[in-house]
């Protein structure tokens, strides 16, 4: 077969997907598709597959982490409105300078947002919302969704945003099968769209049957002057349409189809928690421009709550992965909105307090736009003195431990704890912790389940004799483990810090610890963790509360693995970069991690984002928003080419 016979191929099987997968009106039979697929699984045995073949769908890449990756320009968040007047009072703010203007009205989808980069018309990358600067990069992922395109006519780079879903039909046949296996069920749609598109075993989100609708353009050089045309243009791409859509000329008419929505809202096959308005003349968006955290432009009117009445009848603790103890009720089961709902979250236990809820309450509960039930109040004219108050546990109820309270918090600090083990475990391992290579969440998952690893300090007594007795590991790849684990050993003091996962401290305040108090660091107090500079005293106590709680691990740990007492070079007085608040972005020829540590030393501050605050933006290729932002704000940008001699004047 030659290339462009193979090319042909690839056009009629991604025609033949979109009409099947995204429109729903097959236009052959499968029997048909299956023999084309053939034919081009045939080819590639032989050569390099395109990048948008079909079989570059197929899941099966197991990944051991998510890297980062930026978004070109920045992914906002949206004001919300929740009635009448709060709708015509944004209007009115928009009208008073522009009174032409019109707007683009769309169901507000309840996923997981995800932005799809192309260039030269092929998706290159597909990131998470994340911070709205920097998410996850799950391309892996999302080209297993057959509604996202592989290929688009767009051949300028542009980024494509939209939500992640599952629909009703297919989530409830998902935590039937989960149920079948006795793990654990999602709690709604939009958690299980949200795991299932941060899998690291590709396969299992390719069989989710995730649905992507975009509903907005990041980066574009498309050339319409209005959004509604560029959106339009964006369906032809090969994307799904969302169910309803309007322009809409004014208020009356943006009330009316939010009527409409909301009444149609039940029988859609994905859920909605309300509608989004955004101004559809693209010079008016630019001139309203963005607050701090959203744009002036865009607002999400939220469909209102559904009230019911129900009663406490217990409250039970669920412990998380960082050791936090959250507070849920438990209640006589009642529908609301056709869901039945039988527990509720407490949020926090300041929240507990505040609102005075007891068990055996009667209390107003709400689903707000199909998503998570809330406790709202507890109807204190009911009560008859049977009520009981709510005290806070003082030991974790998985194992036992006394909990650290911070008020609104309480956090379980056993590293031993089973409830927080496993996560602990695979932070241990992480890149900035111990950095051992080839032990990925997967793998550690794996030697969990089958009892190899218990514990952070079992990891040192794995013997390669159990791991060959697991599916898929051979010699090499048993021994690679092996001597990795070997490898970590005679670590820097702040990594082994740093690796014990301790709430509030990170990279950063795990070198700050090591530097002032050494490799015993555990045995001070916490008048003397707060001297150190830049330590508060959630900081202090989260130190002081682990120490106590962990001390014979701790010691355990520092005789197995020796780690050193590294003096971190003293910041230089004189250097131009002290207290200089420095931003990276794009693509470098340095490695960011070195630079970061060469800026860090020279007493420099990294942050994250552009602000009026920041003094030095470097920037490599692809640097985007952050570029653009520093430039409007007259920060002193620094390129690839002068970023040697700005390091080392």
């Amino acid at each position: 077969m030659k290339f462009e016979e193979y090319k042909e191929l690839i056009q009629k099987a991604n025609l033949y997907a979109y009409h099947y997968y995204t429109l729903d009106d097959p236009i052959v039979t499968d029997e048909e598709y299956d023999k084309i697929y053939k034919r081009i699984e045939e080819y590639e045995r032989e050569h390099e597959p395109l990048e948008y073949s079909p079989t570059q769908r197929v899941g099966g890449v197991v990944l051991d982490s998510f890297e980062k990756g930026e978004h070109f320009e920045r992914m906002w968040s949206l004001d919300d409105l929740f009635n009448l007047e709060e709708l015509k009072s944004w209007c009115e703010r928009i009208y008073k300078k522009y009174p032409s203007a019109s707007f683009l009205c769309e169901p507000k989808f309840d996923g997981a947002s995800l932005n799809l980069i192309y260039e030269d018309g092929t998706l290159k990358k597909a990131i998470t919302r994340g911070d709205g600067l920097v998410g996850e990069n799950v391309t892996e992922n999302a080209k297993t969704i057959r509604s996202i395109p592989l290929q688009i006519e767009e051949k300028n780079r542009i980024e494509i945003r939209g939500e992640v879903l599952i629909k009703k039909d297919d989530f409830e046949n998902i935590n039937k099968e989960r149920a079948k296996k006795e793990q654990p069920l999602f709690a709604n749609p939009r958690n299980a769209a949200a795991g299932s598109l941060r899998q690291l075993n590709t396969k299992i989100t390719s069989e989710r049957k995730l649905l992507f609708i975009p509903w907005g353009i990041g980066e574009n050089s498309l050339k319409e002057s209005k959004l509604s045309k560029k959106i339009e243009m964006i369906y032809t791409f090969g994307f799904t349409k969302p169910p309803m859509l309007k322009l809409c000329n004014n208020i009356e008419e943006i009330e009316e189809f939010y009527h409409e929505l909301k009444e149609k809202r039940l029988g859609m096959s994905v859920l909605l928690d309300g509608m989004v308005i955004k101004v559809d003349e693209i010079e008016i968006q630019k001139e309203l421009g963005f607050t701090i955290k959203s744009p002036r432009f865009a607002s999400a009117y939220k469909f209102p709550a559904v009230e019911k009445e129900g009663k406490i009848v217990g409250i039970s603790y669920q412990v998380g992965r960082s050791g936090v103890v959250t507070p849920v009720a438990n209640l006589e089961p009642i529908d609301i909105d056709g869901a039945t709902i039988s527990r509720a979250t407490l949020h926090n236990f300041d929240d507990l307090g505040r609102k005075d809820i007891r068990i055996g309450d009667s209390v107003i509960i709400i689903r707000s736009g199909d998503v998570i039930p809330k406790i709202i109040k507890p109807l204190a004219a009911k009560r008859d003195g049977s009520e009981k108050e709510i005290e806070k546990p003082k030991e974790c109820p998985i194992c036992q431990s006394e909990l650290l309270d911070e008020g609104a918090l309480l956090k379980c600090q056993n590293l031993s704890c089973p409830a927080r083990v496993l996560n602990s475990i695979i932070h241990f391992a992480s890149k900035k912790a111990l950095n051992i290579d080839g032990l990925g969440k997967n793998i550690i998952e794996l030697l969990f389940e089958k009892e190899i690893i218990k514990d952070v300090v079992d990891l040192f007594e794995i013997k390669k004799e159990r791991l060959l007795e697991l599916e898929g590991f051979k010699e090499k790849k048993a021994q690679n483990i092996i001597d990795a684990i070997d490898a970590s050993k005679k670590l820097e003091c702040w990594r082994f810090v740093n690796a014990l996962g301790i709430e509030h401290i990170g990279e950063g305040a795990s070198k700050q610890i090591c530097k002032k108090m050494g490799l015993f660091w555990f045995e001070k107090n916490q008048d003397e963790f707060e001297s150190i500079e830049g330590f508060g005293v959630e900081m202090a106590r989260s130190l002081t509360e682990f120490a106590r709680v962990n001390k014979e691990k701790i010691l355990k740990l520092i005789e197995i693995l020796e780690p050193k007492e590294v003096e971190l070079e003293e910041v230089d007085s004189n250097s131009f970069l002290k207290d200089k608040i420095v931003v990276i972005t794009g693509t470098l020829e340095m490695n960011r991690d070195t630079l970061k540590e060469m800026l860090e030393k020279a007493g420099a501050k990294v942050t994250n984002s552009v602000s009026k605050k920041t003094d030095i933006l470097i920037c490599g290729e692809n640097a985007g928003s952050k570029l653009d932002r520093a430039k409007e704000l007259g920060v002193r940008i620094v390129t690839n080419e002068e970023l040697e001699s700005f390091i080392l004047p």
